[in-house]
């Protein structure tokens, strides 16, 4: 059978899924090229290694993920923005079958995990520039919030705040894939934050 032609994008789409069930480490160039029924040589010709695909397809996601997280972000109360972006988030977590978690969290643990620590240095920045703009997002949301009247803390605090937490809850989706817990403390996090809502 011809491989098909290959689709760049469609290839970081196959590969980025790749990733995210079985890590970096756990994932083949062959595994790759077969499911995107390409050949494996072309993967080689188009990105130079295993790891330079794999930071393509993560920061292909990255640019997805925060698109849809400014979306959510930037409508509605401040409550009404933490809670869809919590929603976004747990629904993250839990897409796939099995749930494949968080792949930024699972990345980051995997990082330092063998000899070949190649990849180390320019993954590790990617999931820390990933980070950093969920936490500005989250910082400009409660600043409008703050000049709104509802919000009277430190916006830069407070997003720092809800980025650890969504951390926190990724390794908790890992340790006991229970959506509801993940849930609960997500509204909890929102009270605790902006103080709880006058039913």
């Amino acid at each position: 059978m011809r491989p098909r032609e290959f689709d760049h994008d469609d290839v970081l789409r196959i590969a980025f899924e790749q990733f995210w069930r079985k890590g970096v480490r756990g994932t083949s160039l062959s595994d790759i090229a077969r499911d995107a029924g390409v050949q494996r040589g072309s993967l080689y010709n188009a990105f130079g290694s295993k790891e330079a695909l794999f930071l393509s397809a993560y920061e292909r996601y990255a640019e997805e993920y925060l698109a849809a997280l400014q979306k959510v972000l930037g409508k509605g109360t401040l409550r009404e923005r933490l809670t869809v972006f919590f929603d976004l988030t747990i629904k993250n977590f839990r897409s796939g079958s099995p749930p494949r978690g968080c792949p930024t969290t699972r990345g980051l643990m995997e990082l330092g995990a063998s000899e070949d620590e190649s990849l180390d240095d320019n993954a590790r920045q990617a999931f820390a520039d990933l980070v950093a703009r969920i936490t500005a997002l989250l910082q400009a949301a409660f600043a409008e919030g703050a000049a709104r009247g509802e919000f009277k803390g430190d916006p830069e605090s407070a997003a720092l705040h809800i980025a650890t937490v969504t951390r926190g809850l990724a390794v908790m989706e890992r340790a006991f894939s229970n959506e509801a817990q993940l849930r609960k403390i997500a509204a909890n996090t929102v009270d605790l934050v902006l103080g709880k809502a006058v039913r």
